[in-house]
């Protein structure tokens, strides 16, 4: 069974998570977008782990964990990660990174950071790790890929190119010190070696050999799809394409290597950065969702916007997404809720006109306000519960109308961190 795991909100849903559980079955796990941006935590033998660019199934042995061609990789903050994971005694003999990966450079943190401080209309909120220009010049066919570091002559060549364009655009629109071939040259001599020992020179043997065999695949994506660089809340979105997709333009593999795509989202919806969210909750109800969800980016430690389920953009998510099912995340926050509330329409302000169907100019959202029906409360802490016929009657009546506004199956229900607060629904 060959899986994609993506984020069906705007991101923060869990995935680590249900990666981590799913990767058990995986031979081969592959992150197949986005770099350092995301944060994906893992609660695992009463020991937390932080991922933000290796895959989570290394946390188990014997597998192949392989940064994808689709990603960005900013190489300090590889190297850092990597440390702190074998500081852990995280096995990281499994990781394998893709040549084709593309290299954040120091200039695109710099022209991210300028870009992000400087704006005094239509801030992204981005991360500032670069994530943004390294894309851009990637689609400018003007960055440096992984395999670029182990080849001089191919170095100085792009170099060459590169280098005139980018110190011009450095000191004439940002106002920022130019770079030296001799200091982009020295950087990329330690580059190669901080990636030496994980560079999968050989990917297209290993990928024929994983199809022949009938390895089992495990996709994993960052973000999620209301951040997608196509289908999201454009231009609050992320650069890449976190929809079941991009696992085929950002792995290796065609679409026929793909069974199921599995969306996680969370029993509410949170939001970090900029950017419409018609179900945001501004007051008490909010604070309390925060709290207790422990709602803070793991990447930039900022609180983490929070409002009511959404099925208006989950629908979306499904369609859009690909989705063959939802792992829904977080059912325990509401353990203590005597009322929770689950959008499923919009109404504009102006003219009362009703969508059911998620309008994509976001420019419009500023108008519109969710249109909410009200399910009871379970008041059962739900954490130690393992099976879905024990969950209390109003959380399955939650859940199996969920399944319904969004038109897709809830198949893993988590409802606490660890892996074994998990659940999985037969159907």
């Amino acid at each position: 069974m060959n899986r994609v795991v993506v984020g069906a909100q705007w991101g923060d849903e869990g995935k680590a998570k249900i990666t981590d559980i799913l990767a058990q079955d995986a031979d081969l796990i592959i992150r197949y977008q986005g770099g350092c941006n995301a944060g994906h935590t893992v609660v695992a033998n009463n020991t937390t782990y932080k991922f933000h660019l290796i895959p989570s199934g290394i946390l188990y042995k014997n597998k192949i964990c392989l940064i994808g061609p689709g990603t960005v990789i900013l190489p300090e903050y590889f190297e850092k990660e990597l440390n702190e994971l074998l500081s852990q005694g995280v096995d990281v003999s499994g990781l394998r990174v893709s040549p084709l990966a593309s290299i954040t450079m120091p200039y695109h943190t710099e022209v991210d950071g300028y870009s992000e401080d400087n704006a005094s209309k239509g801030k992204i909120g981005t991360t500032k790790k670069g994530i943004g220009p390294t894309y851009t010049d990637k689609m400018a066919r003007i960055g440096l890929k992984i395999q670029d570091l182990y080849s001089e002559e191919t170095l100085n060549e792009k170099l060459d190119i590169i280098l005139p364009l980018k110190n011009k655009q450095l000191t004439e629109v940002y106002g920022l010190a130019p770079y030296s071939k001799d200091k982009i040259l020295e950087l990329c001599k330690k580059y190669a070696e901080i990636f030496k020992p994980y560079v999968w020179f050989d990917w297209q043997k290993n990928l024929e050999n994983a199809k022949e065999q009938g390895s089992s695949v495990l996709f994993e994506g960052a973000q999620g799809v209301m951040l997608d660089v196509d289908y999201g809340t454009y231009p609050f979105v992320t650069s890449s394409n976190p929809i079941g997709g991009g696992a085929c333009t950002g792995s290796g593999f065609g679409p026929k290597m793909i069974d199921e795509v599995i969306g996680v989202a969370k029993a509410y919806v949170t939001r970090v950065g900029e950017g419409p969210f018609v179900t945001e909750l501004d007051n008490e109800i909010g604070k309390k969702i925060q709290s207790i969800g422990h709602e803070f980016g793991v990447t930039t430690g900022r609180p983490r916007r929070c409002g009511w389920f959404d099925a208006v953009t989950m629908r979306y998510a499904v369609l859009v997404g690909g989705l063959t099912s939802v792992a829904l995340t977080k059912v325990d926050v509401f353990d203590t809720f005597d009322e929770i509330k689950v959008c499923y329409a919009y109404r504009d302000k102006r003219n009362g006109k009703i969508y059911d169907a998620y309008p994509t100019d976001v420019f419009m959202h500023k108008y519109l306000e969710p249109v909410y029906e009200t399910h009871k409360g379970w008041g059962v802490n739900v954490s130690g519960i393992r099976s879905y016929e024990k969950l209390p009657e109003n959380c399955k009546k939650y859940l199996t109308r969920l399944e319904e506004l969004i038109g897709a199956p809830i198949s893993i229900v988590s409802v606490g961190p660890d892996r074994e607060q998990t659940i999985f629904k037969v159907s």
